[in-house]
């Protein structure tokens, strides 16, 4: 693997040019830097896959809101986003965006389980398109989105919700619990891990949206950082791991490009897509 001196990886002498390719970018830690705003670099990126005709798809473990929040910083009008890793999927619009599909999950036994074994941790159903409904508000910057804060448990039950969110000191714990449950469970950090629906994947959001397009596969890139990219990478022809990632994650990814403070996102499209730096 060589890299080049941005950071980013050497293109790939066999990724074709002639066609358009669906390009899947992840948000915190791969376009953003944790409660920053994208930089020139990343947004100037961004826009000349756009300008060379390739399909942008966000793709983020991030609620719909907050996903959309930071698409619109981005410079980003239309195209798709794929957010709660995979349980919602979205087009956008200039005017806004529509949903395209939710996959809701049975988040009663969720939350049953991990009240029962520990009730010290907060927990949160995302409501799409708005934000979350918590048992304890999160830390600011935490959640992207309103927090309302429920009166009882059951009241995270009482509305449909894509994914749940479950938070606090060593929740990660939790995760082979949770996925004996039979749902999907996701440790984002060693305090977090994101529930979603058995068989919701974004690599299974992705899919679609590339199937909807007529994109081939071969023309398929991922670019990411964390645990939850894993399903995008193995479906991308090319995947790019960012170069702060956890080792297991550079390991499953075909190249690895420079950290997100170094913009190693915005030199690994330029790099894989061939785009011009004027």
């Amino acid at each position: 693997m060589t890299a080049t001196a941005s950071g980013a990886t050497a293109a790939p002498p066999d990724v074709p040019t002639s066609t358009p390719a669906l390009v899947a970018c992840d948000v915190d830690g791969t376009l953003v830097r944790a409660g920053r705003r994208a930089t020139p670099a990343v947004v100037e990126a961004l826009a000349a896959v756009r300008a060379a005709g390739h399909h942008l798809v966000i793709a983020t473990g991030r609620s719909l809101s907050g996903a959309v929040q930071v698409v619109r910083q981005l410079g980003v009008r239309d195209g798709w986003v794929v957010a709660a890793n995979g349980a919602v999927t979205a087009r956008l619009d200039p005017d806004g965006y529509s949903v395209v599909e939710v996959r809701t999950v049975a988040a009663e036994p969720v939350v049953r389980l991990v009240t029962r074994i520990r009730p010290d941790l907060r927990l949160a159903a995302e409501v799409v398109g708005t934000g979350y409904r918590v048992t304890k508000r999160f830390p600011e910057r935490q959640l992207h989105g309103h927090q309302e804060v429920v009166r009882r448990v059951e009241d995270l039950w009482a509305r449909p919700t894509p994914r749940l969110v479950v938070y606090g000191q060593w929740a990660q714990r939790l995760a082979p619990a949770l996925r004996a449950s039979g749902v999907t469970a996701i440790p984002a950090r060693v305090d977090w891990v994101d529930v979603t629906a058995a068989g919701v994947s974004t690599a299974i959001a992705l899919e679609n949206i590339r199937v909807e397009l007529g994109v081939a596969p071969s023309r398929t890139l991922a670019v990411g950082d964390g645990e939850n990219d894993l399903g995008m990478f193995a479906w991308a022809a090319v995947s790019i791991a960012m170069g702060h990632a956890p080792a297991t994650v550079r390991a499953a990814a075909h190249r690895v490009t420079g950290t997100v403070e170094q913009d190693g996102a915005a030199s690994a499209l330029r790099d894989a897509l061939l785009l011009s730096t004027a």
